[in-house]
């Protein structure tokens, strides 16, 4: 129990300096848009951590926000060295984990699905009516 705990402090504490470090430190213009992180996963063993990732502003299924998802996750992950090195001297634990970034779509497939139910609603009479109609 307690291993977990200790799991989920580090995993808050990688999000929480990682997010201070690309909004101040990275300044690749490749990465376009705000980039959030949404969750972090360490390992048991502290070795990696895997980052999930949103840009705000991009929209699922479009083919030029794929690209450049897959864009933004390149120069992420061909910066997790720098990343790490600066994260060790932050948090300043024994072992500072191997990042991996992932995209995370459950954001931008909330949207789509907003974005549906929202088209399905509007063709719905209004409630005043089916009211009267009763």
């Amino acid at each position: 129990m307690a291993g977990s705990q200790r799991l989920k402090r580090m995993a808050d504490t990688v999000q929480r300096e990682l997010s201070e470090l690309i909004r101040q430190e990275l300044k690749d213009p490749r990465l376009g848009g705000l980039v959030t992180i949404s969750a972090v996963k360490v390992s048991a063993d502290l070795g990696y951590a895997e980052v999930y990732v949103t840009v705000m502003g991009r929209e699922l299924g479009d083919e030029q926000s794929e690209v450049a998802n897959k864009e933004t996750l390149a120069v992420l992950n061909g910066a997790s060295g720098f990343l790490r090195h600066e994260l060790g001297r932050r948090i300043k634990t024994r072992i500072t984990p191997r990042l991996r970034f992932h995209y995370d779509k459950t954001n931008a497939y909330g949207n789509y699905m907003f974005g549906l139910i929202a088209e399905a609603v509007k063709d719905l009479p209004p409630e005043d009516v089916k009211k009267d109609a009763e």
